[in-house]
């Protein structure tokens, strides 16, 4: 699985911009992939802050991650543009019976696929060798552009989930 992202970024963006990260429970079809890229780019035509067009981008990677990013370093993001971004999001999950808010299911992955894990599991999975602690984890809570491109998909053992687990010491 090819994991370059980064260069679809957009460079005019600030470090900081504001980015969410929402999770789909499962694998886009190509068709509703499609449908799901037109619902995004129609949704940056229209949003607004401050009645100011925000300057936003969005993308679907690796069929089941939606990013919504907005440069809101000079005049900052009022609350109903993000209540339009979820209402958008929310849009989707409806049309295409999706679940994209769900914060308890963790994406690796494994044998080269994004593999979804319940929190509650993790520990199982990690006892069990399904996962270690160089497993790549796609770590949802980047906040920022910077984050997103440093600290997204990074190694199970550099995450916030290792104060929930204990990893095995690897085999020298």
């Amino acid at each position: 699985m090819k994991l370059e992202y980064k260069h679809l970024l957009n460079e005019d963006f600030h470090p900081d911009s504001k980015v969410w990260i929402y999770q789909c429970n499962r694998l886009f079809s190509i068709s509703e992939a499609l449908g799901v890229e037109e619902m995004l780019n129609e949704f940056l035509k229209e949003w607004k802050s401050h009645g100011a067009p925000v300057k936003g981008d969005a993308h679907l990677f690796f069929g089941q991650f939606i990013i919504l990013i907005a440069d809101h370093i000079r005049d900052g993001l009022c609350g109903s543009s993000a209540d339009n971004s979820t209402r958008m999001i929310k849009r989707i999950e409806q049309r295409y019976s999706v679940s994209l808010f769900d914060r308890t299911t963790m994406a690796f992955i494994v044998k080269d696929k994004v593999e979804l894990l319940p929190l509650s599991q993790l520990q199982y999975a990690v006892d069990n060798d399904f996962i270690t602690g160089e497993t790549l984890y796609f770590n949802n809570l980047a906040g920022t552009k910077k984050d997103l491109e440093n600290n997204w998909i990074i190694p199970l053992k550099d995450s916030w989930l290792t104060r929930n687990i204990s990893l095995k010491d690897p085999v020298l």
